[in-house]
């Protein structure tokens, strides 16, 4: 069965929480990340990496061996399915893309929310790991386990920044996080060039979240940037992702390691 949704808790209990993002589906690394013993939760970032429905349930199970909890992060296009069939592998959040209005917000919550009279969602009951592979669960059981799933939402579309008020007002929405590269991208200028512009964005979001009691999420890739957005009340972290991390140390290590050859004179 479907163990306690820790991120639901963490967020019911107004406790902070600290993530980090992994591409690879080798639930190993999911069992690397929890053996540190730092991380509340784990990020797939399914949007951006292959895998297939078995490593979802490995990746969920390899998680539960350390206590953490498990988001993936989806396509805008097939969001639909594929959240489905995580949640019900075991995945206790998910993290959507793209989204642009109320509308969409609230449409993508519905279709992951039970369809049943007191959460008027729109799944059925889905028969996979998260209910032990039968049907035994009772109906109201399954409803109030299926309604704690966390739904969390990418603001990175202008678009969405314009309605940040109408989308942060949507039943059902439990957190959202800035999206810099897109907000630039559909904005039509280069981040690196416009940062200002950027962080005005990421603030006008924190405001708005917090106004609708909405929670907040920052993506950092060092601690270097936490204290910034612990002055600004963020109580939620992801910080380091798995490709990038590992780009980092190669191009480090090794450009340290060529330079000591070279002054060796061997290369």
């Amino acid at each position: 069965m479907m163990k306690e949704n820790k991120l639901r808790y963490m967020l019911d209990n107004n406790m902070p929480t600290v993530a980090t993002r992994l591409q690879s589906s080798w639930a190993t690394v999911t069992e690397m990340a929890g053996a540190t013993g730092e991380y509340d939760y784990i990020e797939f970032l399914a949007e951006y990496a292959p895998y297939g429905q078995y490593d979802f349930e490995n990746i969920a199970r390899a998680a539960e061996v350390h206590d953490m909890g498990t988001m993936i992060k989806v396509d805008y296009q097939n969001r639909y399915y594929v959240a489905q069939k995580a949640i019900a592998s075991g995945f206790q959040a998910v993290l959507f893309t793209d989204h642009r209005t109320a509308e969409d917000v609230a449409k993508t919550i519905k279709m992951i929310t039970p369809e049943c009279p007191e959460f008027e969602g729109g799944m059925g009951f889905v028969n996979r790991r998260w209910v032990g592979n039968n049907c035994s669960m009772k109906q109201e059981e399954y409803a109030r386990m299926a309604s704690r799933t966390v739904k969390v939402f990418m603001v990175e579309k202008k678009e969405a920044l314009d309605n940040i008020d109408e989308i942060c007002s949507v039943p059902g929405i439990d957190m959202v996080q800035f999206g810099p590269n897109d907000f630039a991208l559909s904005s039509g200028f280069n981040m690196a060039e416009n940062k200002e512009r950027v962080r005005e964005a990421e603030l006008k979001m924190f405001e708005a979240a917090k106004k609708h009691g909405v929670h907040v999420r920052a993506e950092m890739n060092s601690v270097e940037d936490a204290q910034y957005y612990l002055d600004l009340g963020v109580r939620h972290f992801n910080v380091g992702m798995e490709l990038r991390i590992l780009s980092n140390f190669w191009k480090q290590q090794g450009s340290q390691l060529n330079e000591m050859i070279r002054k060796a004179g061997l290369k």
